[in-house]
């Protein structure tokens, strides 16, 4: 069932992982970065990767939030009986908690672009004076 759920997720993460990097590899800093020698697994890691990440944190963010709310219909097909086949306060409780888990998903993802681009920590130390 976790296969089932998450194969599709998978499926999307890695071609806009993919699109993202031919992008990145593509811009003139990286062209930048290759003149300077760096090349191999440190230009990938420390230079493509770390500027794809932001809007591939945010897919798999928005992805696992999608993935929760497939739950219920995974475990129907695959009759567990946990989240879809409860009483209706169960469930209203799953949602609440489900609601928040996603909220706590954007805030984390929102937390961890700081970590990524030193940009965005940089508008946030001029917003915050």
């Amino acid at each position: 069932p976790s296969i089932s759920l998450s194969m599709f997720t998978m499926a999307s993460i890695a071609r806009f992982t993919r699109s993202e990097m031919i992008e990145v590899l593509d811009s003139d800093y990286m062209l930048l970065a290759e003149s300077k020698g760096i090349s191999g697994p440190a230009l990938i890691f420390r230079h493509a990767l770390r500027n794809a990440m932001i809007p591939i944190v945010t897919t798999v963010g928005l992805q696992f939030g999608f993935s929760l709310g497939g739950a219920v219909l995974v475990e129907t097909v695959f009759s567990w009986h946990c989240i879809g086949l409860k009483d209706t306060p169960v469930v209203v409780a799953c949602v609440l908690v489900l609601a928040t888990m996603f909220t706590i998903i954007n805030l984390c993802i929102d937390i961890l672009y700081a970590f990524l681009d030193p940009r965005i920590r940089a508008q946030y130390k001029t917003a915050k004076r």
